[in-house]
């Protein structure tokens, strides 16, 4: 993946419900409100050590269902597929629009980029 903070927030999205509340709520506040390891700690009356045990934690047992699961790496995988797709039925509407003109190319092409956008969502 392409850094660690995006890494943290992928494995946030998908399994952060699987964390305590208050692992949930320090994550979210060092990686998604970029707040310090000082400032959370200094707002939650706890030392810093404290807050960053919790988010390591977290970050733990996040990994650990990826490692298992696989989810994140098969849908970045699958996004990567999705894109293929749409650029490669975009291509057959081009080579239709400019060599057969063939209505039935048209629709189909027109399904396929529904159904990967579709699948996006």
């Amino acid at each position: 993946m392409k850094n660690q903070t995006y890494r943290m927030t992928m494995l946030f999205d998908f399994y952060g419900e699987l964390l305590t509340e208050r692992q949930r709520e320090f994550f979210d506040l060092y990686y998604n409100e970029d707040l310090s390891l000082s400032e959370i700690a200094e707002n939650n009356g706890i030392s810093r050590q404290g807050v960053r045990d919790v988010i390591v934690r977290a970050e733990g047992v996040m990994q650990k269902v990826e490692d298992k699961t696989g989810l994140i790496r098969r849908f970045l995988q699958m996004q990567e597929h999705i894109v293929s797709i749409e650029e490669a039925a975009g291509q057959i509407k081009t080579l239709n629009y400019r060599q057969y003109e063939d209505p039935r190319i048209d629709r189909l092409t027109d399904a396929i980029a529904r159904a990967a956008r579709a699948l996006k969502e």
